[in-house]
């Protein structure tokens, strides 16, 4: 890594440290400010609330704050004539950029790292703070389908991943030939298990004089392999975020059951694919930005990159909101003006990367 690198990398790592410092204080405070009277009086419970509203804002601000703190050293470096310096001792514009990129692309990666977490689940907590149901996490009268079987939960705890009031059905061939039920039923070892169950199978082939129910008992009986409680809890909320790996689970599960996934696969690509937009956009402020500070106008530049960076973000989240919705496929919504968006800076660089 030589000289020119190094300077680059610390000089932005610094402006962007500084831009998301600030603007995570600043939306924490004022959310803060705004639900103050409505939060527990438990101490532990209002840090709680802080942090984790800290790491909600932080999906909004991250992104944001690595093409602001790109603007920044643009500015800086463009008002102290180093652009000029650069160039006359045979950098590239390649050369400069590419620093920059690199470190954009790792900060995004470990966002999405983060986002793969428990922490992703921020949102919902800070309303369950709220709302005063933070040690209450129930989901009541569930129904699902799992491969061959419909499983009704009547309590469903997923922190406690357990379940109470727990009947299975087999069907084959649109026929029920077996019924589950028991008590309780928990998680463990990627399975649900049903304890104490009772089994009541009919018999294939039914006849007047000898056919007769089979009951049986079972200590433990396991079921719905891979389907975890979280997953469980989240299906069943209209308004819910999913972690990516989360996502990803509940993506396989729901397809196999030939179920709609059009919310899963909004998440995956809202949280995996969208925070990449950064690149691009620190790409084309690059490209448009000035060379001496003779011609340049500061104001003019900041606002014209600012403007730039909420629309390409605020498009993303407003077409993301579509999608979730259910409006619009999230192929379209998302997939499609995230190509268009690399397609086009990738064919303005190969334009203007010759140009200083």
């Amino acid at each position: 890594m030589n000289i020119l690198t190094k300077y680059l990398i610390f000089k932005y790592t610094k402006f962007f440290f500084i831009v998301f410092f600030s603007l995570e204080m600043f939306f924490v405070g004022m959310d803060l400010l705004q639900n103050v009277n409505s939060l527990p009086q438990s101490a532990n419970l209002q840090l709680l609330y802080i942090l984790y509203n800290g790491f909600f804002i932080l999906s909004i601000v991250l992104p944001l704050s690595l093409v602001f703190g790109w603007i920044i050293l643009v500015i800086n470096l463009i008002k102290n004539n180093e652009f000029v310096a650069f160039y006359s001792i045979g950098v590239t514009k390649q050369q400069l950029i590419k620093p920059i990129l690199f470190m954009a692309l790792i900060i995004t990666l470990l966002f999405i790292a983060i986002q793969s977490t428990p922490l992703a689940y921020s949102e919902q907590q800070k309303k369950k703070i709220l709302s005063g149901d933070y040690f209450v996490n129930t989901k009541e009268n569930i129904f699902l389908k799992y491969n061959d079987y419909f499983v009704y939960f009547k309590k469903l705890y997923p922190l406690e991943k357990r379940a109470e009031g727990v009947s299975i059905y087999h069907i084959q061939n649109e026929d029920l030939i077996e019924t589950t039920i028991a008590k309780s039923a928990y998680f463990q070892n990627d399975k649900w298990y049903a304890t104490d169950a009772k089994i009541i199978t009919k018999p294939s082939k039914l006849d007047w004089d000898s056919s007769k129910l089979d009951i049986r008992h079972e200590k433990f009986l396991y079921t719905l392999e891979g389907f975890k409680p979280k997953i469980l809890d989240n299906v069943y909320s209209v308004k819910t975020n999913y972690s990516i790996i989360d996502a990803m689970h509940a993506f396989i599960l729901l397809y196999k059951q030939d179920l709609d996934t059009t919310i899963i696969r909004n998440t995956l690509y809202y949280n995996i694919l969208v925070p990449f937009f950064v690149l691009p956009a620190i790409l084309i402020i690059f490209l448009y930005s000035s060379i001496s500070n003779r011609f340049f106008n500061a104001n003019k530049f900041s606002s014209s990159a600012i403007a730039l960076t909420l629309g390409l973000w605020g498009i993303l989240f407003f077409l993301n909101k579509l999608s979730a919705g259910s409006i619009v496929i999230p192929e379209i919504a998302l997939l499609i003006p995230l190509i268009i968006l690399f397609v086009f800076t990738y064919s303005l660089y190969k334009k203007k990367r010759n140009i200083i």
